[in-house]
């Protein structure tokens, strides 16, 4: 990496000292940028009172289509762990997005469908997320982009295993 480049998250984060590694500035540089893009896109999905989470769960949902989609496999498919599936689902409930019923032979498991509502909101919602999207990737070519999503995979995948596993101890269902 140039000398010119290298630092800008150091600046950025106001950070006096070195970082130990490279693997440790690249891992700041990815969770910082992954933080500014967050927001970015939370920018335009606010004004219609969804957090992020809820967004991806709606999105999830209504990719189900007519069969619905059981609440342990929304939090399996989430793009970030941590809010508890159930709140999300109850928040997305209460606003009119979704509906939850309990399946049947097992009463234990609860499918998630997307209701007229929610499908206005996300069809209305696409273009504007759409158009963030490649705003927010416009600094790079069409072949750094596809360079940026080629080594992002190897890093997943690579990490994958390592992370905590999921457990059903995270959310009801």
């Amino acid at each position: 990496m140039s000398t010119s480049r290298r630092g800008s998250l150091q600046a950025e984060i106001k950070q006096s000292r070195p970082f130990r590694s490279p693997g440790q500035e690249a891992t700041l540089a990815l969770r910082r940028t992954a933080s500014v893009i967050g927001r970015v896109i939370g920018r335009v999905i606010e004004p219609y009172g969804l957090s992020l989470a809820q967004y991806n769960a709606l999105r999830i949902i209504r990719g189900a289509g007519t069969n619905g989609i059981p609440t342990l496999a929304i939090r399996d498919r989430m793009v970030e762990e941590g809010t508890t599936i159930t709140r999300l689902l109850d928040k997305l409930e209460t606003a009119g997005y979704i509906r939850r019923e309990r399946s049947v032979p097992d009463r234990r498991q609860v499918i998630c469908y997307v209701v007229p509502d929610g499908k206005k909101l996300m069809d209305e919602l696409d273009p504007l997320v759409d158009d963030a999207d490649a705003e927010v990737m416009s600094a790079l070519s069409a072949s750094q982009l596809d360079q940026l999503i080629d080594l992002l995979d190897i890093v997943r995948a690579a990490n994958a295993e390592k992370g905590a596993p999921r457990s059903d101890r995270s959310s009801t269902g």
